[in-house]
């Protein structure tokens, strides 16, 4: 890749193409999580944060009547920080002369102005579209006064509170090669190898530690088995309109195959299976250029997700209120040369694979040299999101519609999109994967009221 289309594809700040171009998408913000007392005992004070999204400065900020404002940070009086401004319930107040901003941005109070002064009536301070999704906020960053799309109906956001988690965590690099980890279907038979199955009464919320669906000679296999035995997927992709679909199959006997279907959601989202009855929807998001938060939302097509678990899993392995990771470069990522040798490919632990990905992606560097890589044949989803990603700004600077789940016109197309891993026949593993798909989303209360549920009972 020439260094100029490398650039193109990684700085994402206002006025680049590929700013521009994720601009045009829905964006999380931040967790509702992040503004719960519980968790940040600040928030139960100032529910007010500072963010950075797409090289922007930004404050999010909720009232007391539970409306949130996103609004850039400079106060257009004489640009202070309203990152710090004052919470007063009816909006925020600039501590430098006391102007004040509601949720929409509008400036309510000049209190230093003379008596009778309609100055604040003229102040508008840019805010941002806001919708709440699956436990996140989202922002959109597109020009001001153009109309947002409408918002994706991907399962994860369609799925009700109790059958969706969401959690985050912040990466030291660009958001782009942290994206690609999740297009290429090879990795996992690496980076994610293990020597030794753990048990399958123990993966709840664990990816790669479930059991794939489907079973060899009555036996059930887990993932982390089929990975380390079959390492050679042949890698498939299909058009669709909100990205790419792929297949990754790695035939196991004449009569089996093992059948992994993923999905590229245009520009930044991947959709993976966790287990037969949950999908990871993953988005990676710029806060600039050396920098992403990844947001992961996993929905229960069974029964309710079991949040509690699934947090007090992932809280152990960063430091709050940021989100920020307990492993890096600082530590090596947690590297064990002995756990290297007789447990893991890798050796950066078993129990979070997520701190795997991290290191590949963080190792690489703050922003990926692609002028110096050797794609092969694996990489061919990553080609080909790559040229997706080159012609969709090209095709914006022509005012013509951007890809996906950002053009208004395909909206009603894009749903699910579908997952699967599993052990299939090897003749007619087509046939097998959609029956697979069809009987989980048939089984789904929230997609189908007749089906039946435990009540009150979480997934253990």
């Amino acid at each position: 890749m020439k260094a100029e289309q490398n650039e193109r594809l990684t700085r994402t700040g206002p006025g680049t193409p590929g700013g521009e171009l994720l601009r045009r998408y829905w964006q999380p913000v931040a967790m509702l999580d992040e503004f719960d007392p519980a968790l940040d005992p600040a928030m139960g004070v100032r529910p007010v944060k500072a963010v950075r999204l797409l090289g922007q400065d930004l404050v999010l900020f909720r009232d007391a009547q539970g409306r949130f404002g996103l609004l850039d940070r400079d106060c257009p009086h004489r640009g202070a920080d309203l990152a710090y401004g004052r919470n007063e319930g009816d909006g925020l107040r600039c501590p430098f002369h006391g102007w004040k901003f509601d949720v929409s941005g509008q400036c309510t109070e000049t209190p230093a102005e003379p008596v009778g002064s309609t100055l604040c009536t003229r102040i508008q301070q840019r805010s941002y579209p806001l919708i709440e999704k699956s436990g996140a906020l989202f922002a959109w960053l597109g020009p001001e006064g153009q109309t947002p799309p409408p918002f994706p109906a991907l399962d994860c956001f369609e799925a009700p509170a109790s059958h969706s988690f969401v959690f985050k965590g912040l990466w030291h690099c660009n958001w782009l090669q942290s994206f690609e980890v999740g297009i290429d279907p090879a990795h996992a038979s690496y980076l994610h190898r293990f020597f030794n199955d753990a048990s399958l009464e123990d993966s709840y919320g664990k990816q790669f530690r479930g059991a794939s669906a489907g079973d060899v000679q009555g036996e059930r296999w887990p993932m982390t088995k089929v990975m380390r035995e079959f390492a050679r997927p042949d890698i498939a992709f299909d058009a669709m309109p909100w990205g790419f679909r792929l297949t990754a199959l790695r035939p196991m006997t004449d009569d089996l195959t093992h059948v992994r279907i993923t999905n590229a959601v245009f520009p930044q989202t991947f959709v993976i299976p966790l287990s037969e009855t949950m999908t990871i929807t993953q988005m990676h998001v710029p806060v600039d250029d050396t920098h992403n938060y990844w947001y992961a939302f996993f929905t229960s097509f069974d029964a309710p997700v079991d949040k509690k678990t699934m947090r007090d899993q992932r809280l152990q392995a960063v430091t709050l209120p940021d989100y920020i990771p307990k492993a890096g470069r600082h530590n090596q990522w947690g590297f064990n040369p002995q756990e290297q040798q007789t447990r893991t490919y890798l050796g950066m632990g078993e129990d979070d694979i997520n701190v795997h990905d991290q290191w590949a992606c963080e190792s690489m560097g703050a922003i990926q040299d692609r002028t110096r890589e050797h794609l092969g044949t694996t990489d061919k989803v990553i080609m080909a999101h790559r040229r997706l990603m080159l012609q969709a700004m090209e095709a914006l600077t022509r005012g013509e519609p951007v890809p996906g789940i950002g053009n208004p016109v395909l909206h009603e197309q894009i749903h699910g999109p579908d997952t699967v891993d599993g052990i299939a026949p090897a003749q007619d593993w087509q046939t097998w994967w959609q029956a697979a798909v069809q009987h989980k989303r048939d089984k789904a209360p929230w997609r189908n009221p007749l089906a039946s549920q435990p009540e009150d009972k979480a997934v253990t």
